[in-house]
């Protein structure tokens, strides 16, 4: 089984098989346990799960201690529970939760209601019990982002969380048996990052600073991300040569020598969109110009573990901007702009109706100028709000902006205005 596994991920890295024959990010998850090493499990789902034994314990043998790393999602705890507990009984001495994303904190519950339970210790950052208090405050929000990230049919986002036990600020040793796990903290994704090193055994557990994509550094309707340091941070796992690599989403790597591609190429890949970013804001650059100028370096494009289907590096460069340059984008007529549907209005009465608007948005989309198409379309709905025939071209247009989008966060956005106007296009008429 761990060479399945391991030997899976081998050909995906020299491509001899495509990321499509088992993608990072799936929402489904497959929750299966594979002992990717000696007293190392390793659970695939929608966020992956690594258990560390110390001892000589089989399946069903209650010796030695287990401490995992991360504890999947509210909807895939039960399953993940399973499997960890076919492999093994010994009981669970801590939790480390990577960062404070749902997908990665929902399962520890499992675990505490089992009979004669041990106190279990969670262990994070401490910018993750901050983390947490926000999601309460901003519950609904992250409801309607979820619904409309992965297309679900109602706002999903809990209001319950397990908040840590202990916290830490820089480095923390966590003891497993006769050896002890080294936690780190580094910004990236979240400002609550946290990555596992077992020096022992030499296997690094890097949370989502490393899933097999283009970081995720930039998603348009999340919170700020830091890819500076999140460069950093890779930089720093690839300097101690791990031999196996266990990643918040996506397969297990093996070899120091791959391990250390893999990090260092996607620090560059960060590294250079930072520099772009920064010379062109230095020099005076609206945003503008900026996201529509900058682009990773070439000799990266090819790389599987580098492609642009969850989050887009275009969107990292919107997040830079936010980051060292505020939310105003240069454009003086949207600092203090007016009401949408105002200018809406006011176009389509220059252009001769809101249907003119609609007609050339058509147009332009069927030619490929998507982004054209999209500002016409939008523009005619907000003029016409009602209009079935304004509404069916902006379906349309934003149905054929999501199909040959490859970020599911761009994909996302796009088939939620999508059926927001098909609602109304279709709508019976009275």
């Amino acid at each position: 089984m761990p060479n399945d596994i391991l030997s899976l991920s081998s050909r995906i890295l020299s491509g001899e098989l495509s990321m499509k024959d088992r993608p990072p990010v799936s929402i489904l998850g497959s929750t299966e346990l594979t002992e990717v090493a000696e007293g190392i499990g390793f659970v695939e789902s929608f966020a992956n799960v690594v258990a560390l034994r110390s001892g000589a314990d089989s399946a069903g043998d209650a010796s030695g201690e287990l401490v995992l790393v991360d504890a999947a999602s509210p909807f895939h705890a039960a399953a993940v529970h399973t499997a960890v507990r076919n492999w093994s009984t010994a009981p669970l001495q801590a939790v480390v939760f990577t960062h404070g994303h749902v997908d990665h904190v929902g399962g520890v519950g499992e675990f505490e209601a089992e009979d004669n339970a041990a106190p279990i210790k969670v262990v994070a950052h401490e910018n993750l019990p901050l983390r947490f208090d926000r999601y309460r405050l901003t519950a609904g929000y992250n409801g309607v982002i979820n619904q409309r990230q992965f297309q679900l049919g109602a706002p999903l986002f809990p209001t319950e969380f397990r908040y840590p036990d202990e916290t830490y600020v820089a480095e923390f040793s966590l003891p497993l048996g006769n050896e002890r796990l080294e936690l780190f903290h580094d910004k990236g994704e979240t400002d609550d990052a946290t990555w596992v090193w077992s020096p022992e055994r030499r296997v690094l557990c890097t949370g989502d600073l490393f899933i097999w994509v283009a970081p995720n550094c930039g998603n348009p309707q999340k919170v700020q991300r830091y890819p500076v340091e999140w460069a950093q941070a890779l930089r720093r796992m690839a300097a101690l040569d791990a031999e196996l690599l266990l990643p918040g989403h996506g397969l297990p790597i093996a070899g120091a020598a791959q391990i250390r591609v893999v990090l260092t190429e996607t620090a560059e890949f960060l590294e250079s969109l930072c520099t772009q970013t920064l010379e062109l804001m230095n020099a005076g650059a609206r945003l503008d110009e900026l996201i529509h100028t900058v682009t990773p370096p070439a000799h990266l494009t090819d790389r599987p573990w580098l492609q642009p289907t969850y989050d887009d590096p275009e969107f990292v460069v919107h997040n830079l901007w936010r980051l060292y340059g505020g939310w105003y984008n240069g454009n003086p007529a949207t600092l203090k702009p007016a009401p949408e549907a105002a200018l809406a209005q006011e176009l389509a009465e220059l252009a001769g109706g809101a249907s003119v608007l609609a007609t050339r948005a058509a147009e332009l989309s069927a030619a490929g100028e998507h982004r054209l198409a999209g500002h016409l379309a939008e523009l005619a709905s907000q003029a016409a709000p009602q209009d079935q025939g304004v509404h069916a071209v902006r379906a349309d247009v934003f149905g054929a902006r999501a199909r040959i989008e490859l970020s599911l966060m761009s994909q996302g956005v796009f088939k939620w205005a999508e059926h927001e106007s098909r609602k109304i296009a279709e709508a019976p008429q009275d």
